[in-house]
Order: C-alpha cells, then sequence, then structure tokens
C-alpha cells in the first residue's frame, strides 16, 4: 500500500495579487523540493478532481455557492473578505481543493491507498457555513469527513489541526454533530477569534500563547487530543497540515520546527492504526515561508509514507 498524493497544476492559477502571502509560489515549492527525491517515487501521485456539488453541499448551502459564483471576476480581483479575494480562476481550484480531499477519502477506504495527502490550495479550514475569510472559500477537510461519513461503515471521523490560526470554519460546520471529533492547537489570542472558546464534548480546542515551542505543543496534544481519541475511537482520521507554526514563519509567532511536524505525524499515524485501520487523510492548510514549508510538508509525508499495513 502507498501514500496517496493528490493535486492539480490548475491552483497555480488561483491569485491573490503578487504581495499576498497565499501565493501560487507555496505549491511549487513543495512540488520543487519533492522533486527527484527518492520519496517522490513511493507516492501514488493523482491528478484532482473538482468536487461533486452535491458533496459540496453537505458543508456550504447552494446560496451560498450562487453568491461566490456572483462575486468572481472575469479579470482582476474581488475581495469576499479583506484577506481572500477571488480572481477568474479561483473558484474552479476551490472546487479542486475540496475534490481532491474527497477523492482521498475513496482512494483511501477502497483500500487502493493506505493514506492520503492533499497539495492544495485554495486552504480551507478558516471556511465557515458560509462565510468566506482568512484565505479560504470552501472547507475542504470538512468536505472530506462528511464524505467519509457518507460511506458505509464509517460512523465516527477525527479532524486534527495544527495550524497555528485555529479551524473556525471546521468547528462551525461539526459543533453539533457529535460523531465528528475536532481537535485543534492555535496561537491565541490570534487571527480569527471565532469558535475558540466554544464548549462541546467533540470540539477539544487548545489554545497556545506566542512564543510556545516544542515542550508545550507535545505536551498539550499528548495530555488533550490523546485522550479525546480514545474515547471517540474514530474510524477515519483527518488532517488540516498547515506548517505556520514554523519558528520561520512570517505570519505568527509559535516556535515549532521540522522535528515537531514529524512528532505530530508520527502520532497522528500511531491512533490511526490503533483506531481507523491506518486510515488518514490530510490537507494542506496554511504555512507562509516557503523553505519551511516545503521542508514541513515533506517531513509530513515521510512519515505518512512510512506506514506499512
Amino acid at each position: 500500500m502507498t501514500t496517496a498524493f493528490i493535486t492539480h497544476s490548475d491552483y497555480l492559477r488561483h491569485s491573490m495579487g503578487p504581495d499576498h502571502p497565499e501565493c501560487p509560489e507555496r505549491l511549487s515549492a513543495i512540488l520543487q523540493y519533492l522533486a527527484g527525491k527518492p520519496l517522490a517515487d513511493q507516492l501514488q501521485w493523482h491528478t484532482a478532481l473538482e468536487v461533486n456539488p452535491k458533496h459540496l453541499e453537505r458543508i456550504h448551502p447552494a446560496a451560498y455557492i450562487r453568491h461566490l459564483e456572483s462575486l468572481q471576476p472575469q479579470q482582476g480581483l474581488v475581495y469576499a473578505d479583506p484577506d481572500t479575494a477571488l480572481n477568474a480562476h479561483t473558484l474552479h481550484a476551490a472546487r479542486l481543493a475540496a475534490g481532491a480531499v474527497t477523492q482521498a477519502v475513496e482512494l483511501v477506504i477502497k483500500g487502493q491507498a493506505t493514506n492520503a495527502f492533499c497539495a492544495v490550495r485554495p486552504p480551507g479550514h478558516h471556511a465557515e457555513h458560509a462565510t468566506a475569510m482568512g484565505f479560504c472559500f470552501f472547507n475542504n477537510i470538512a468536505v472530506g469527513a462528511a464524505h467519509a461519513l457518507a460511506q458505509p461503515g464509517i460512523e465516527r471521523v477525527a479532524i486534527l489541526d495544527f495550524d497555528v490560526h485555529h479551524c473556525n470554519g471546521t468547528v462551525d460546520s461539526f459543533k453539533d454533530r457529535p460523531e465528528v471529533l475536532a481537535c485543534s492547537t492555535f496561537q491565541h489570542p490570534f487571527y480569527p477569534l471565532r469558535y475558540y472558546d466554544i464548549e462541546r464534548p467533540n470540539i477539544i480546542n487548545c489554545p497556545l500563547p506566542a512564543g510556545t515551542g516544542s515542550h508545550r505543543f507535545r505536551q498539550t496534544v499528548t495530555e488533550r487530543w490523546l485522550p479525546a481519541l480514545k474515547r471517540h475511537r474514530p474510524q477515519m482520521l483527518f488532517v488540516s497540515a498547515g506548517f505556520d507554526a514554523h519558528k520561520d514563519d512570517p505570519l505568527a509567532d509559535l516556535c515549532l520546527d521540522e522535528a515537531d511536524f514529524r512528532w505530530v505525524s508520527e502520532l497522528i499515524v500511531d491512533a490511526a492504526g490503533t483506531y481507523a485501520n491506518h486510515r488518514v487523510v490530510s490537507t494542506l492548510e496554511g504555512g507562509y515561508h516557503l523553505t519551511a514549508l516545503a521542508r514541513s510538508v515533506y517531513t509530513h509525508l515521510d512519515v505518512l509514507a512510512s506506514v506499512s499495513t
């Protein structure tokens, strides 16, 4: 069995302007770093497909999707919020991003891959039920988790998010759905300051102060995520893999590095082996220092690809 790697060249066509941190070069840096390395030959490469509209509407209402369509320009940029812009190619890229995650779900559930990583953009975990924000339009990981729950035999899933920003959109999607466990570490107080204090048994919010490094991050994950996973016993694990908690990232103030991302990735695949028949679907969220992002994604992939079943 192998790790599926799902991406698409059209992700590069979505741009929010020459100085925007969520830029096409993020994906190019990952692919260039991976090129020619032995790990690349171990991966099962797939071209992303656009999401089925019915699958998208499990998370986002049709009226919201139509609203985004009405915003998309034929040229130039139109802003959905002050940080989140559409160009002529944005919604195609966003549909491919959500589609990659549902595609990964099917590959993993059918046993055609052990696990999967979706190298996508735009990211998704800030997109709420009917709100685009934080560089996000559709909540890719939520669409994927909902798709998994629609499959026979999948009754409980977990979403694990180690992006430096809180996954407000994911919490919004699943705050009243106890079959979905959502665990998130994030810098606080910090963007987006929504849903970070919600209290639900299936929502494990883990705020971390600026300057947090390896020890506190690992302690928090061990003390908060592992007991929740043991209680929930998910049949599939989803990962919002944001690498902007890296010490070199310009957008935040946590102090993690590749060793921490390797550690949390190993923890995730171990939990998947215990509860979920090794089933993991991971998708790219943040990470804005190009070199640190590329190295961190490589580390995450190296752990996923090391899983033997």
